[in-house]
């Protein structure tokens, strides 16, 4: 069994991985920690969840020079709650060294003149932020980032949904020309391609694609909101099935802001996320949430990747994403770290497109349905296309013969009909083997 150990980490990166319980590396950290340590570049395409911010942070973190006052690794997030989980995640490494190795976060919303100061006095060996942040502080000539030897755009593609990549172009421009560049990303788009080829020379390039789209974890369940009111189905849903912990995810603010509202209204207490809350009052909530003061949270989409909360025992997507790979992000939020989940879509007719795409990604969906207060199986939706897909293409003869049968006619009529469709099939049976033979004599004449 692969462990850590086979990566020959320094004595103080193991030490905080025993603390932590990590004992096997997930596939992404055992494909690319090595790869990482050699000093290529890299572009890691896997899945929330699957491991990433130690795949970067160790290998780089074991380069580190103490000794050297100066940046030596860069990391972008696009979110500040993306990069204060990277920054946990590194300050909990860091301490276990006996000699220091700094870390610094540089995120929106915080005080900009201090951390000027702070810089002019001292330069973090690992400076983690926010592409904006980042910018402004080295046009300011205040973060030292032309010593780094090491470059990671963390969720590239969510960089790039928020418009944040023009930022992090012109801090890679700035960069060293001899750097290791390492881009993290859950997919990875057409329109993030020219970015990688300008910055990126023969990169080692590794896809790691999900065991399965959803943990085993997790029960995936769809209810159809057809004619009744989707904020109160979203209130018996919470109501009924007793959450320990429950996200309610929605495509907007204005959204977020109508379904929390009426939960409020209903007499719950619910928190609320999304990008209209100012930064302070956001992680407020956020302690709040972890603390468990919020049973409920209504959040748009930068919950999904920004937001790390443990115990969530359900989720539920009172709308279906518009980017469909928010969905597996949405979703991801529950069955965590072994425990059981339960995500809830909620659908209408004009959703049935949505649903389609999801399912040929590999996402099955249970049906259910609310029944006198419960929370019991459903009909599948598709029950009916699925009977007509069993049913051959007929001729207007058979068609007519089919008609004929669904109509109440006596027993044994019925019965003729049977025998006359099975001997149809049988003789179009027949016309196929003859037409393939013939074109296997005909394929055999030619290759003579």
């Amino acid at each position: 069994m692969a462990t850590f150990k086979q990566f020959n980490l320094k004595p103080y990166l193991e030490s905080a991985l025993a603390e932590k319980g990590f004992v096997t590396p997930t596939e992404v950290q055992e494909k690319l920690i090595p790869v990482i340590k050699k000093g290529r570049s890299v572009v890691g395409q896997s899945q929330t969840g699957s491991g990433k911010t130690h795949t970067f942070l160790l290998p780089l973190m074991d380069k580190i020079d103490p000794a050297k006052d100066e940046v030596q690794v860069l990391v972008t997030a696009p979110s500040r709650e993306l990069a204060n989980q990277i920054y946990d995640a590194a300050i909990q490494l860091a301490e276990h060294s006996e000699e220091e190795v700094r870390v610094s976060r540089f995120v929106g919303g915080t005080d900009k003149k201090r951390q000027i100061a702070k810089l002019e006095n001292q330069q973090p060996h690992i400076a983690i932020g926010t592409p904006g942040r980042v910018l402004d502080l080295m046009k300011e000539n205040a973060l030292g980032t032309h010593t780094a030897t090491a470059f990671v755009v963390d969720e590239a593609d969510m960089t790039l949904d928020l418009g944040f990549l023009e930022d992090v172009d012109k801090i890679a421009a700035s960069l060293p020309s001899k750097l290791q560049m390492l881009v993290f990303s859950a997919t990875i788009p057409e329109n993030l391609k020219p970015f990688l080829k300008k910055y990126m020379e023969n990169p080692v390039i590794e896809h790691i694609k999900p065991a399965s789209i959803i943990s085993d974890d997790i029960d995936n369940w769809l209810i159809s909101t057809k004619g009744k009111d989707n904020n109160q189905v979203v209130y018996k849903l919470l109501t009924t099935g007793q959450p320990y912990l429950a996200i309610v995810f929605a495509n907007t603010k204005q959204r977020v802001d109508e379904i929390a509202n009426h939960l409020k209204s209903q007499g719950l207490k619910v928190a609320k996320i999304h990008g209209d809350i100012l930064p302070r009052e956001r992680k407020r909530v956020m302690k709040q949430v972890q603390n468990l003061e919020f049973q409920y949270v209504v959040a748009t989409d930068l919950a999904a990747r920004g937001i790390d909360i443990d115990g969530v025992s359900h989720v539920i997507n009172a709308e279906i994403p518009n980017d469909l790979d928010f969905f597996i992000h949405r979703v991801g939020r529950t069955g965590r770290k072994g425990m059981q989940g339960t995500a809830i879509t909620l659908y209408d007719p004009s959703d049935e497109q949505a649903i389609n795409a999801l399912e040929k990604l590999g996402i099955n969906f249970i049906p259910k349905e609310i029944k006198g207060g419960e929370i019991v199986d459903g009909y599948d939706r598709n029950r009916r296309t699925k009977r007509d897909k069993t049913q051959k293409q007929l001729d207007i003869e058979m068609i007519g013969l089919v008609k004929k049968k669904k109509k109440h006619i006596k027993p044994a009529y019925k019965k003729k009909i049977g025998w006359v469709i099975a001997e149809k099939e049988q003789k179009t049976r027949k016309i196929e083997r003859r037409a393939a033979a013939r074109q296997m004599k005909k394929s055999k004449k030619t290759k003579r």
